[in-house]
């Protein structure tokens, strides 16, 4: 073979960094540019952004133990300084474009579970607890060799699963798929549209949007995502001023009578680490931070999976890139969110809106941190985007991560039944954690009838073991007297 050719065959290297910057976060070397990691970042902010609308709603609908209920007011300025703080840290110490705020679902477990059974400042505690044993468990280097014993097809199956996942949450946070009413006397759970069939100018804009991002994802757009959010709330806002609508849900397109508005930091703080153990059962207690651990432990290990096989920042082994310091900030965000009454703060799944924009770096973190910065004193017109404007993203970035199930093998019956309960828990449960519970317990089974236990590695075993006592905590807390 020639020279010529030998060096034909070579890969090209990478570009050469622009500046300091350019280099510290790897964006010319990942095969991005400035443009892209902005424009993903903002994709990100608009499509998180309902957090900072729905946290305050769900943990100030709560009572605690002796009646009191949190600030709303309070309780936005939290979401919005722990997704800011944290989502920068995370660009910046694990330069992943990866965004992270108040978690979805680990809010519902304080407000409604834990806070009944003690005071907030208590309930606080616990997540306060639970971020630093998850610090402590990636510092042993445990968490960290959990996710590299998984097997690379259960990986890119989580990475599938997630995009059916944030698809469907895509298509029920804009109303065109609902529950079916329990009084219906039906056995079909979900529906099109409110009454099985869509109406509204709500859906309209939801609709327009999902065609319009799709149509520009096939031309190959540059800044696709982004453009369709901002192009439907514009749409929305001129709706919502002619037409009349009952509701929006969460956030409705009309332009606010003021821009700016106070932040109150009054709930920073305010979290007792122990108090807990004074209020309720030890055993309780365990069995809480168990089930936030679990919980927070899976839900954050998909996602980091799902958005760097996305962005592919997967080495060849499919290890994730400064894993150790990704997990360590996530684990952080726990405590953060904890101490500051805002609930556990993890990675959010709605980063994938980033990464189909473009962004492959935490250069983008640094937009999307600045942008909920900014809520901190502009929140009433950074979250006028209508979840229908928003949603779009989410359906659109749910097939750019599907067409990763084409790397599974299927006709390998050992990982192809695992993957596939992997894929399809998660969105019929609505639960990442769900998800990699059946697919982990199915390949251990699996394997071992087929006389290849030992070919899973013992992290998988104790992974297992764990996924067991999450599915069975019900009879588990009534046989040791919880219930």
């Amino acid at each position: 073979m020639s020279e010529t050719q030998k060096a034909a065959d070579r890969p090209s290297s990478p570009p050469a960094a622009v500046n300091s910057v350019d280099r510290f976060f790897k964006i010319s070397e990942r095969g991005s540019t400035f443009g892209r990691e902005i424009r993903g970042g903002f994709a990100t902010f608009f499509t998180m952004a309902y957090i900072l609308v729905l946290n305050p709603i769900i943990l100030g609908s709560a009572k605690d133990k002796f009646g009191h209920q949190l600030d709303a007011v309070q309780l936005t300025t939290a979401t919005a300084l722990v997704a800011a703080v944290m989502t920068v840290i995370m660009g910046v110490g694990g330069n992943l474009p990866l965004a992270l705020a108040a978690g979805l679902g680990l809010n519902a477990v304080v407000a409604f579970q834990i806070a009944p059974l003690m005071s907030w400042d208590d309930a606080m505690g616990l997540i306060v607890l639970e971020g630093l044993l998850i610090c402590v468990l990636v510092v042993t280097g445990l968490r960290e060799a959990v996710m590299h014993a998984i097997p690379q097809p259960l990986k890119q199956a989580i990475s599938v699963g997630i995009g059916l996942f944030i698809a469907f949450i895509g298509f029920v946070d804009a109303g065109f798929v609902s529950r079916i009413p329990d009084v219906a006397g039906t056995t079909v759970p979900v529906q099109l549209g409110a009454t099985g069939t869509l109406g509204g100018w709500p859906i309209l804009v939801f609709c327009l949007g999902v065609l319009l991002t799709i149509g520009l994802l096939a031309r190959k757009v540059k800044g696709a995502i982004l453009i369709s959010i901002v192009t439907m709330t514009l749409l929305a806002i001129v709706i919502n001023s002619v037409a009349d609508i009952k509701s929006w849900g969460l956030t409705t397109p009309a332009w606010p009578d003021k821009l700016v508005d106070t932040p109150d930091f009054g709930l920073i703080g305010h979290f007792s680490l122990f108090g807990a153990f004074g209020e309720t059962t030890v055993i309780t207690v365990v069995l809480l931070v168990f089930t936030l651990i679990l919980s927070d432990f899976f839900d954050t290990m998909g996602t980091v999976v799902g958005i760097s096989a996305e962005a592919k920042l997967l080495d060849d082994e499919g290890k994730v890139p400064n894993l150790g310091r990704v997990l360590l900030i996530d684990g952080a965000a726990a405590v953060a969110g904890g101490a500051a009454s805002s609930s556990s703060a993890t990675s959010y799944i709605e980063s994938a809106a980033g990464v189909g924009e473009g962004s492959r770096t935490g250069f983008s973190n640094l937009v999307t941190g600045a942008m909920f910065a900014l809520a901190l004193f502009m929140t009433p017109l950074l979250t006028i985007v209508p979840l229908q404007a928003a949603a779009p993203a989410l359906v659109a970035v749910g097939f750019l991560m599907m067409t990763q199930v084409k790397s599974i093998d299927w006709d390998k019956y050992e990982i192809a039944i695992p993957a596939f309960l992997t894929i399809a828990v998660m969105p019929f449960t609505y639960s990442i954690t769900n998800g990699i519970g059946a697919g982990f317990l199915a390949f251990v089974v699996i394997k071992t009838v087929l006389g290849k236990a030992r070919d899973v590695h013992w992290l998988m075993w104790g992974a297992s073991a764990l996924f067991v006592v999450y599915f069975g905590i019900d009879p588990i807390e009534q046989v040791l007297g919880v219930k």
